[in-house]
């Protein structure tokens, strides 16, 4: 399915769901509030959705003396892509990933783990993933259901604690209420996965093509596994989907729809790709 055909049915999907909570707590007052919130979220979505998840985890932006700027620009020149800005999240647990609406407005983030547990070698093959996302447009996808995602989590945490508030003429139907808010969440997962799982070993072999050397990002990620095991990310379930594996810290619940396929069965296609 090409890349615009996904983001449209996602920004359609997400909103959707949107306009079911509104529904569920207001009626039809809380359907119309819930439009025009959706049109606000899907512009905020589209043009400052790295920006949203960038802060989400205090990414600071690092420049040229930096080593992970350093290993970001010389990849992106052997990719032909413009430079993307680069940013170091104050996080021990090894992870990364990309964002941005296009290669244009392209951000790679990092954590202060991954560049503490990772040589330059296991490092590169992490980037070359991150930039294949960014060249494949794949980061505009991942950005909006972080950020449409994170909204109806919000407003399904928000009506858990306060309630609904339909219109009386309509009549109040707890049961529907409690089904949309426990629900709404899962099926925003849901779509994060099925739409995310099959980019990851895309990017893999993309990566570990850029990179020159798949074992590099075999490596990366046995360690990025193992550390994310030890010191798990303190991460928010909506922005899984983005980072290279999966945060060790997302609730079981969370993990039975997964955004990311087994790691071991991405480094066994890596390892594929060194056969002759």
């Amino acid at each position: 399915m090409p890349n615009g055909l996904k983001t449209a049915l996602l920004l359609g999907l997400m909103s959707g769901l949107l306009l079911v909570v509104g529904e569920a707590l207001g009626g039809a007052q809380g359907f119309t509030t819930m439009f025009f919130v959706v049109v606000v979220m899907n512009f905020a979505s589209y043009w400052f959705s790295d920006k949203i998840v960038l802060s989400m985890y205090g990414a600071q932006e690092v420049g040229p003396t930096h080593r992970l700027y350093q290993i970001v620009e010389r990849l992106a020149r052997r990719a032909g892509l413009p430079m993307p800005r680069v940013y170091v999240i104050p996080q021990p647990s090894p992870n990364a990933f990309a964002t941005g609406r296009n290669p244009e407005h392209a951000a790679v983030a990092a954590t202060e783990g991954i560049l503490q547990s990772l040589n330059d070698e296991e490092l590169e093959g992490v980037i070359g993933h991150e930039l294949s996302h960014v060249r494949h447009r794949d980061i505009l996808i991942s950005s909006v259901a972080a950020t449409l995602a994170a909204a109806i989590m919000m407003f399904a945490r928000f009506a858990m604690f306060f309630g609904g508030s339909r219109d009386d003429r309509e009549g109040s139907n707890p049961i529907a209420l409690l089904a949309t808010l426990i629900f709404a969440p899962i099926a925003a997962m849901l779509i994060q996965a099925a739409i995310s799982r099959s980019r990851e070993f895309d990017a893999d072999a993309g990566g570990a093509k850029l990179a020159g050397n798949p074992l590099g990002l075999v490596s990366a990620l046995k360690k990025i596994e193992a550390g994310s095991e030890a010191v798990p990310l303190d991460a928010n379930p909506a922005t899984a989907h983005m980072f290279i594996v999966k945060p060790r810290s997302i609730s079981r619940m969370f993990s039975l729809f997964s955004t990311h396929p087994p790691t071991a069965d991405r480094i066994q296609a890596l390892l594929r790709l060194t056969r002759p």
